[in-house]
């Protein structure tokens, strides 16, 4: 099908995080049974479930010229984090604060990779700043990009940065390989960028004592010590410390019981560990009665 401008968006909108989390907290959605509705991709087989709908609506949602943002998380969450790495291998980070910009998409393994995403809805205006303040925190910097922006992107971005491409067959196309180059980082942006926890840890790890000082205080107090470190062994203490804080392994059960359509929203949506049993219930159920939950 091509949908409508209306439906696209009603489509867009069935992988928000206001369903997934209203599918988890109520075990029913009455925004997805509206959304599905005015997508009018239809019910198909008698027997489809809610999570055949997700899956139905993905497929319309990964036809090139109509992707979103949505899509190429999808994909890189297929394709490298599950395919290269695994939950208990890597983790991923979204939206994560760098500089003056917040990332779309990181993967921690052995270093930090970020992603920046370009789909066809998105322009580039923006796109210079934002990677000036991505290798202020991440050793490998990469824009993924929609066929159509990749001359463009190879066009604006330094040489050290890696440039990948969202096909049309949706596989990811190595159009440059990114330079891996931790010493180009920040130590007070990745300081600004982590949890004040996780920054005691980090000088736990490079074997600088935390000063006891009051919260008023120590925020500035750890940043000066930051700023004296090399930012080769903060970055390096960043990664160890994040897949240890931000390990997405126990999400391993939840996301082999939902739709593959569901697997990035399940990795980047946080629901309480309670809701799981709800939310996989809730995309079992037929799609039939579902629809009533309108």
């Amino acid at each position: 099908m091509v949908p409508s401008a209306l439906q696209l968006s009603a489509i867009t909108r069935l992988f928000s995080s206001g369903v997934f989390r209203e599918l988890a907290n109520k075990g029913r959605s009455a925004l997805f049974s509206r959304l599905f509705s005015m997508s009018a991709i239809g019910q198909g087989r008698s027997d489809a479930t809610v999570g055949d709908a997700f899956d139905a609506a993905f497929s319309v949602l990964k036809t090139a010229g109509l992707r979103d943002e949505y899509v190429y998380r999808a994909a890189l969450t297929k394709k490298v984090l599950l395919g290269k790495h695994s939950l208990n291998t890597a983790c991923m980070l979204n939206e994560f604060r760098a500089g003056a910009c917040k990332a779309d998409l990181a993967i921690l393994n052995g270093t930090a990779t970020v992603y920046e995403i370009k789909s066809e809805r998105d322009s580039l205006t923006r796109l210079a700043n934002q990677l000036l303040n991505y290798q202020k925190v991440f050793a490998s910097v990469n824009v993924i990009a929609s066929e159509s922006h990749v001359d463009s992107v190879l066009a604006m971005v330094p040489d050290h940065v890696g440039v990948l491409s969202l096909t049309r067959r949706y596989t990811i196309e190595i159009i440059r390989d990114a330079v891996i180059s931790p010493h180009r980082t920040c130590s007070a942006t990745i300081f600004e960028s982590v949890r004040a926890a996780e920054a005691k840890d980090m000088l736990k790890l490079l074997g600088v004592n935390v000063p006891d000082l009051p919260n008023t205080l120590v925020h500035a107090a750890m940043r000066d010590l930051f700023v004296k470190l090399p930012s080769q062994d903060v970055h390096a203490a960043m990664v160890k410390t994040l897949r240890r804080t931000r390990d997405l392994a126990p999400l391993s059960v939840l996301v082999d019981q939902l739709p593959a359509s569901l697997h990035a929203a399940a990795l980047s949506i946080q629901v309480r560990r309670n809701d799981h049993g709800r939310l996989v219930e809730a995309v079992s159920t037929p799609l039939d009665k579902a629809m009533a939950w309108a």
